[in-house]
């Protein structure tokens, strides 16, 4: 038998990552005996060794380490399927209300194509409710692939279209925001060489994936600390040319020369078949 249940998954993801019966069966909420009595009759269905015991602690083995990373794209296709169902769902009887769809895009990025697709689409027959997901610098992947959203818009090169299908919708190029009493403000356009290389005004350092690039800038947490910062004097930061209309009265952005073009893509999961995501798409690609 090759089928597995969710809590069977659950069970061994909770050991795999704690590498620690007791605590896994703490996060379980569960004693340990009948985890360890689970994890044995798993591998016993399986016919491979997923842990290794001995006196040292617990450790993953070869299929272990598979199971891990196959189980947890389980799971959170699991996790996504529940969310999106119960989103779609609810619209068969009368007074029903609307389908809904979740769009994540990065904050103040492509604000005017995001106003128009918003308005084109709403005035579509039958269009389904829109709720914007404002999320960080690549956040859109994690929320499209756990289920938190059903759609993104996403921006190459910073984010990967990896496992989603795409259109792009937008290609257009990156400028430096400075403070706007800086020198170098006053200039025309500027290369990536002089950005990353300003006496006193390092590179702000936005995280990717939980961790920060390392260097001297300051460590950017969301829009308006950056935003204070480089009004302050105490960094720069590369943007699109679209997601410069938050500038202040402090700020001044000045085109770069030589940075690559950023696209636009608006991103769903593969295997989606919700009518009313085609829809989204479809308008979408005819702004």
């Amino acid at each position: 038998m090759d089928a597995l249940e969710t809590r069977e998954l659950r069970y061994f993801m909770a050991v795999a990552e704690e590498l620690h019966f007791g605590r896994a069966a703490e996060r379980l909420g569960m004693t340990q005996p009948p985890l360890s009595r689970a994890i044995r009759q798993l591998e016993r269905r399986l016919g491979v060794t997923l842990l290794r015991r001995n006196r040292r602690g617990v450790s993953l083995t070869g299929a272990g380490e598979v199971l891990l990373h196959e189980g947890r794209a389980a799971l959170d296709a699991t996790t996504a399927a529940v969310r999106r169902t119960r989103r779609a769902g609810g619209a068969d009887g009368p007074g029903a209300p609307r389908s809904r769809l979740v769009l994540a895009v990065k904050a103040a990025a492509s604000h005017e194509l995001l106003q128009k697709l918003l308005d084109a689409y709403a005035a579509e027959p039958g269009a389904a409710e829109i709720e914007v997901l404002p999320c960080g610098l690549c956040d859109q992947e994690e929320l499209l692939r756990d289920g938190r959203a059903d759609v993104a818009l996403m921006h190459a090169p910073f984010n990967t279209l990896a496992g989603f299908d795409s259109e792009a919708l937008l290609t257009e190029g990156q400028s430096a925001v400075l403070p706007a009493g800086h020198p170098l403000a006053a200039r025309k356009s500027l290369s990536l060489a002089e950005v990353s290389d300003i006496p006193g005004l390092p590179l702000a350092r936005w995280p990717r994936h939980g961790t920060y690039a390392p260097g001297p800038g300051p460590e950017i947490r969301d829009q308006t600390q950056l935003a204070q910062l480089i009004a302050l004097g105490r960094t720069v930061a590369v943007y699109p040319d679209s997601a410069c209309s938050w500038l202040w009265a402090e700020h001044t952005a000045v085109p770069l020369t030589d940075a690559p073009p950023v696209v636009t893509h608006i991103a769903w999961p593969a295997h989606s078949r919700s009518l009313a995501l085609a829809a989204l798409i479809r308008t979408a690609t005819q702004l």
